[in-house]
């Protein structure tokens, strides 16, 4: 069963996932403002598209800020 929230399939190339690639093509931090942004946009259109899906989605770019957040300040 495909999992639309964690692991979209077509976000996924091969082995690699989009937003990994990210990180290491444009950068943590920028990959942190486009994980907040498109938590934003999840949760403002939820009401008129996919409702609890889009905020499962917004947890999922909400949650994954986070961790690159965490990892980012460990590295300082």
């Amino acid at each position: 069963m495909p999992d639309n929230v964690n692991h979209p399939a077509h976000y996924e190339t091969g082995k690699f996932e989009c937003i990994d690639v990210m990180v290491e093509t444009q950068g943590v931090e920028s990959t942190i403002d486009f994980c907040v942004c498109n938590a934003l946009k999840y949760l403002y259109r939820h009401k008129r598209k996919n409702g609890l899906e889009d905020i499962k989605k917004a947890r999922w770019y909400l949650d994954k800020a986070i961790e690159l957040e965490e990892l980012n300040h460990e590295v300082e």
